[in-house]
């Protein structure tokens, strides 16, 4: 890496390259926080090695889409449909909260927090 410098009121300043922040969600964050809390070499290492933000930003990518794809699925196959919507909507809206919740809870086990 070679540094370049640039000139400002007679002193001699790097140009230095501010990293971009992680485009991480709710999951990336609970990682970044599981990682610090619980497994902080493994935090530092990242961090120092510049892997951090582009793994908080998989695991992210990665939870939402088995979330997304395990609520189709148990939706599915618990029937819940349109057709359960339009006619009885406080039944969908519970049945759906229990879908969403366990969908998450398997995706915040099986990549969020798994080692």
């Amino acid at each position: 890496m070679e540094l370049t410098y640039r000139t400002e009121s007679g002193y001699r300043l790097p140009n230095l390259d501010v990293p971009e922040a992680p485009k991480v969600g709710k999951y990336g964050m609970l990682r970044r926080s599981y990682l610090v809390n619980h497994r902080h070499g493994i935090y530092t290492g990242m961090l120092l090695t510049g892997e951090l933000n582009a793994h908080l930003e998989k695991i992210d990518r990665e939870a939402t889409e088995m979330v997304e794809r395990l609520t189709a699925q148990m939706a599915r196959k618990q029937g819940v449909t349109e057709e359960l919507k339009a006619s009885d909507q406080m039944k969908w809206v519970g049945l759906m909260n229990n879908i969403q919740a366990a969908a998450e809870e398997a995706a915040l086990a099986e990549v969020v927090y798994a080692d």
